[in-house]
């Protein structure tokens, strides 16, 4: 050994540096940098539990051509470190060169791109021949990455290749504080890794006061193995433990490797106990065929009924993306209880539902959406979830499935859109019961065509082109068990309108406005009298509306406050408009065209519409004034309230309004609508439309939001004299809809706390062959959950009294535990 001579470097002494750097072999920067990197090399576990990764990455993009590569100056690290460089300190290093040996003892750090490591020695062992050196880290080790994470054990030992190597007592902790520790850890090669006695947990292992701590739940097995190349971790005798008891043994476990990407693999079972269908099973399975797909395979597994084989498609393509969900089973119709139906014949029953969107160019995008189901309760039959979603620009009401094809072109100055729609109803029939709705009342919708260009300035004001059509074909007339031909209508619409703003000195601000539309109708089988005789007829209409705008806001400051009073007024003036008549009722009385007017409410958001109509068969005629007060108050420390109340004036009742919009009449009902923030947490809402005359209700919606440290809540009540739903029954007390809404989240203690949801209809319709109460819960739900850092845990009491076709109400236990840092329940229904 020769002893080098001593140096000072950072207040310590650095022996044997001047020699060794000096020396033709490998240096001990390089030796430092293994040693360094090794605490990422013997992290096996890092996600010990994760399932198979199921997104979809983007397709690879080519790199864009930059010209020649230019030489940037190296950046520094946080440590203050450049790229490449290396820093290292010890109370001493010594070099032996007879046993090629380089030893660094005495608080060892060496800090290498952005990662830390320390240990009480650590030796480097130079063999003859390259890449069979040793490198070994001992006592105390300590290796901090860049993200925060940290890896300990008692010694590491490494070729120096970092091939292969062996950690004793090794443990970690990582991300969302997830902690894992093992008697020891081999890297037999790259690919290969394996912890011995390994144990993972996200739970607190140590009290406020450093005590040790039982998780609340916890991973074991004897073995865990990472296999990169076939992207798998395997267990042996792997054990779930809850606040330290076993509650669950599995001899062989594995699933996709994390750290690799997406891979085949199962993933989290869905278990379930239904009335319906009796206790389930269904495992999910996916399969990777390509980096931009994948299909998942999820069959369930029934004891009452047959089972049903779900599944899922997912492709990324250069320009977009294909997602397809479908399932099918081989069953007769059943009943609420899981009975068949006497008299069903088993057959074919299927679902799909699938969405693609793709860009055509820098303006262009394209797409489409398949919405269908051969058994309309098939998703209620079991228990299908994330069906009624929007899947495309045109989205259905709730329990009807669309598909549609349609292209978009936008810019900054127009767009333009087509389409073609059809619609599946799934709810139940309020004139038939207890069938399900007649698809041959909807209409097909093709084509439906918008546009709209920004003309740019002219007198003053902006100018706004717009231009429309729709074709609809229906098969039967709605709301009718006859197979009355339903009306086909085509329309083309031209319109352009002018706005302009004017603001005076004083505040005073009017906005004045000219609206011009061009309609034309080709109508087909249109009831011409008794029985089943049609016609068919073409007509046009030309119609127009000017007015103005007038808002004249007001506001002062008082104490900590301002307050904000706003007259609002507008003027309309259109000439007769010539409604589209395809019939007479019973009174004698003209039955008008309404396809995209049907159901619309006047509120606060209609009031100062020029048109009120939010489709275009109708349109709101004659000369009307709307007008409204609206008041607020803003509190410097957040805290708001506002109203509003308002109606409007025409000169001549519209009896074109339905009788219960509350727009008929020469002056319409009043409509007020306010909102508060009284204080942190808490608000409050309201909108109403009261009679013109007594000032009755006649709808009302209210509710309000509570959020605090103790838990959070909601309330929402809705009444309604005219539910557009129900009016086809022809009874009187169906056309009125009363509903509330409530639920939340109450913590009784840190850990403990109770949930409650309900909704009651206070209303419910007259259905023939049922008994009808005054009230009857829609749904109803009571919880208990315990949570803390790592675990939650929600036991959930459902009572469902819907009745949909042969399905009646239901009632279920719900159990479900969620894991930290596995994303979602373990275990549900």
């Amino acid at each position: 050994m020769h002893p080098p001579s001593p140096a000072t470097f950072g207040g310590r002494a650095r022996e044997g540096i001047e020699d060794f750097m000096s020396s033709g072999r490998r240096t001990p920067s390089a030796a430092a940098k293994r040693a360094m990197l090794a605490g990422t090399a013997i992290a096996v576990l890092w996600s010990a539990v994760a399932q198979a990764q199921t997104s979809t990455p983007a397709p690879a993009q080519a790199p864009a051509a930059n010209g020649p590569l230019a030489t940037a100056p190296a950046a520094r690290t946080p440590d203050g470190l450049a790229a490449g460089e290396l820093y290292m300190e010890a109370d001493q290093i010594i070099r032996d060169d007879e046993t090629q040996r380089t030893t660094a003892e005495g608080s060892v750090e060496i800090r290498y791109e952005g990662r830390t490591l320390r240990a009480d020695r650590l030796i480097y062992e130079q063999a003859e021949q390259e890449g069979q050196g040793v490198i070994r880290a001992i006592g105390n080790v300590q290796i901090i990455n860049s993200d925060g994470t940290v890896e300990y054990a008692n010694e590491f030992v490494l070729d120096e290749d970092m091939r292969a190597g062996v950690a004793l007592g090794f443990s970690a902790r990582l991300q969302e504080n997830v902690k894992i520790a093992g008697a020891s850890a081999i890297r037999r090669s790259e690919n290969v890794q394996e912890l011995h006695q390994a144990i993972y947990t996200p739970c607190p292992i140590c009290t406020t006061n450093g005590s040790p701590k039982t998780p609340t739940w916890s991973i074991s097995a004897d073995r865990v193995v990472q296999d990169r190349k076939r992207r798998i971790v395997y267990y042996r005798n792997a054990k779930v433990h809850v606040l330290g008891a076993p509650v669950l043994y599995s001899p062989v476990f594995w699933h996709a490797d994390p750290q690799s990407g997406r891979a085949s693999g199962f993933l989290t079972p869905e278990p379930g106990l239904s009335n319906r269908r009796g206790f389930s099973y269904e495992q999910p399975y996916l399969w990777v065929i390509s980096p931009y797909s994948d299909l998942v395979i999820s069959p369930q597994l029934n004891t009452k009924v047959n089972p049903l084989l779900n599944g899922q498609y997912r492709q990324r393509f250069y320009s977009g993306d294909l997602d397809v969900r479908f399932g099918y089973t081989h069953e007769r119709d059943f009943n609420g209880q899981g009975e068949r139906v006497p008299g069903s014949e088993a057959t074919s029953r299927s679902y799909i539902l699938s969405r693609g969107a793709f860009q055509a160019g820098e303006h262009w995008r394209w797409g489409f959406t398949a919405e269908r189901a051969s058994d309309k309760l098939i998703f209620d039959k079991y228990d299908i979830g994330n069906v009624f979603e929007s899947r495309g620009p045109y989205v259905a009401d709730d329990r009807r499935l669309i598909s549609q094809l349609y292209a978009i072109r936008q810019d900054e100055k127009s767009y333009f859109s087509t389409a073609a729609i059809s619609i599946q109803g799934l709810r139940p029939s309020t004139i038939e019961y207890p069938k399900l709705e007649n698809d041959r009342a909807f209409p097909l919708i093709a084509p439906l065509v918008e546009s709209r260009y920004e003309l740019g300035q002219m007198f003053g004001g902006r100018v706004r082109l717009r231009g429309s059509a729709v074709g609809l074909t229906r098969e039967q007339a709605p709301n009718t068990i006859e197979r009355i031909p339903g009306i086909d209508s085509r329309r083309v619409t031209a319109q352009a309108d002018w706005r302009r703003a004017l603001t005076s000195v004083g505040g005073l601000r009017v906005d004045p406005f000219v609206d011009v539309r061009v309609d034309g109708y080709s109508l087909s089988d249109v009831v011409a009298g008794p029985g089943s005789a049609t016609t068919s007829r073409t007509t046009s209409r030309l119609l127009g509306a000017a007015g103005a705008d007038i808002s004249y806001p007001l506001f002062r400051r008082w104490r900590d406050s301002t307050i904000v009073l706003e007259p609002l007024a507008q003027v309309v003036v259109s000439p007769d408009a010539r409604q589209i008549v395809v019939g007479r009722d019973a009174d004698g009385q003209p039955i008008y065209l309404n396809e995209d007017s049907v159901a619309f409410e006047f509120d606060e958001t209609t009031l100062f519409r020029p048109d009120k109509f939010p489709g275009f068969d109708l349109y709101e005629d004659g000369a009307r004034l709307n007008v409204a007060g609206r008041a607020s108050v803003l509190w410097d420390d957040g805290r708001r309230a506002s109203l509003l109340v308002g109606r409007s004036f025409r000169a001549d009742k519209n009896e074109v309004f339905s009788p219960r919009s509350g727009l008929r009449s020469k002056a319409s009902d009043w409509v007020v609508a306010g909102e508060a923030r009284p204080v942190r947490g808490l608000s409050f809402f309201t909108r109403a439309r009261l009679d013109s005359d007594d000032l009755s209700i006649q709808r009302l919606e209210a509710g309000a939001n509570v959020v605090n440290r103790r838990g959070s809540g909601f309330v929402r009540y809705l009444t309604d004299n005219y539910n557009v739903s129900l009016a086809d029954l022809g009874n009187s007390s169906n056309l009125n809809r009363e509903n509330l809404d409530i639920g939340g989240e109450l913590n009784l203690t840190r850990n403990w706390g109770v949930t409650a949801y309900g909704n009651v209809d206070l209303n419910p319709p007259s259905v023939p062959g049922l008994e009808n109460s005054s009230a009857a819960w829609v749904i109803r739900d009571v919880g208990v959950f315990y949570r803390d850092d790592c675990v939650r845990v929600d036991v959930i009491y459902r009572k469902e009294d819907t009745r949909i076709a042969q399905l009646g109400p239901r009632e279920q236990i719900t159990v479900r535990l969620t894991l930290a840092t596995l994303g979602g329940p373990l275990y549900g229904r």
